[in-house]
């Protein structure tokens, strides 16, 4: 998959695990427009093999999902040394503030953005995880 010629980005590789598929063809054009290589996949095992394989720069998981869900695909991660450091953003319905804060708390989702989400509230927490940098979360329990 080619990345959009866009402002000179890094072609920085990011993997979005979303079973809807309008969400990921939506996740696909605000990606690719912004630069970045999109990788999709419609399940969690299928997202942690190519977590494996492709080792993207960013996860954008969405929390609910129909097989291996979001909390299970964040512990699998957390546990396989080879895949444990890429940062994750949780992209789900998921409005409530105790939502946010109990996923935030036990697991190492970098951020959280909720559905519908504006373009630019995507990309920016998106930068601002492939900003920080990778590993500080061995810290979490």
């Amino acid at each position: 998959m080619e990345p959009a010629a866009d402002k000179g980005t890094t072609e920085r590789r990011i993997l979005c695990i979303e079973d809807e598929a309008g969400m990921l063809d939506l996740l696909r054009l605000i990606l690719e427009a912004a630069g970045y290589t999109f990788l999709g996949v419609e399940d969690g095992r299928r997202g942690l093999e190519v977590m494996r394989t492709e080792q993207p720069d960013l996860v954008l998981l969405d929390l609910m999902l129909p097989d291996v869900d979001g909390a299970e695909v964040l512990l699998r991660k957390k546990q396989d040394p080879a895949i444990r450091d890429i940062p994750v953003i949780a992209v789900t319905a998921l409005t409530s503030p105790f939502d946010q804060i109990m996923w935030k708390r036990r697991t190492a989702i970098e951020e959280y953005v909720t559905k519908p989400f504006k373009r630019q509230e995507l990309l920016a927490a998106i930068e601002r995880a492939l900003a920080e940098p990778t590993g500080a979360e061995g810290a979490q329990a």
